[in-house]
């Protein structure tokens, strides 16, 4: 395992959209939604710690949701549990925290993923991580993870990927698109460049903090 690895969890949204079940002052990443006896932020931790030393784990929330995060993660440093005051202040969070690795460790590697992802194949999901992680580590780039769509949902983001690769599973990306109606996300399916964007970002801390 890669000591120069680590990852933030992103754990401050309110699951509006997982309504009644998910609530504001509860929600959808402190629930078990597949009834696996995990919540989605304790999966999120476990499936990390399968290539990430969980001492280089942090979690950003808000400041109203720390004591779940305390309670369902129990493990992790207290110092790594970083609370926003508000939800708009994720990206000072992400700056303070990538500050910080840098002091810690010039050579930090950063993958930034929410907390409330619903991820079956594990396996898959490192080896993908592990190739992003690789792949920033040799250059000057950030990584954004992308999902082949199912069908034209109009719930995510897209990313248009160019169709050459830069090498092997990495493509630059061309443009981004916020949650497109039904028809333009019909579009993007059967043009066969664009992917459901994760919401997972990989980058080198020293690049990330001179962009």
């Amino acid at each position: 395992m890669n000591d120069h690895q680590y990852a933030v969890i992103m754990a401050g949204g309110i699951g509006s959209r997982f309504w009644p079940m998910s609530r504001q002052n509860f929600p959808k990443q402190f629930l078990d939604i597949l009834n696996t006896g995990q919540t989605l932020i304790q999966s999120t931790f476990q499936r990390l710690t399968d290539f990430i030393p969980p001492e280089n784990i942090y979690v950003v929330t808000s400041n109203e949701y720390m004591h779940i995060v305390k309670e369902q993660l129990p493990h992790i440093r207290k110092e790594n549990i970083l609370g926003e005051p508000s939800r708009k202040n994720t990206a000072p969070c992400i700056a303070y925290i990538s500050f910080k690795l840098m002091q810690k460790d010039p050579k930090a590697l950063l993958i930034v993923a929410p907390a409330d992802h619903m991820v079956l194949d594990r396996i898959a999901f490192k080896k993908v991580c592990l190739e992003a992680l690789s792949f920033v580590n040799k250059h000057n780039a950030l990584i954004t993870l992308g999902i082949t769509p199912q069908k034209p949902n109009t719930g995510y983001g897209y990313i248009q990927r160019e169709l050459q690769s830069v090498t092997d599973n990495v493509y630059k990306v061309k443009t981004f698109t916020e949650k497109p109606n039904l028809e333009l996300a019909k579009t993007f399916l059967a043009s066969g460049d664009f992917l459901w964007n994760a919401g997972i970002f990989v980058w080198q801390v020293k690049n990330i903090i001179r962009a």
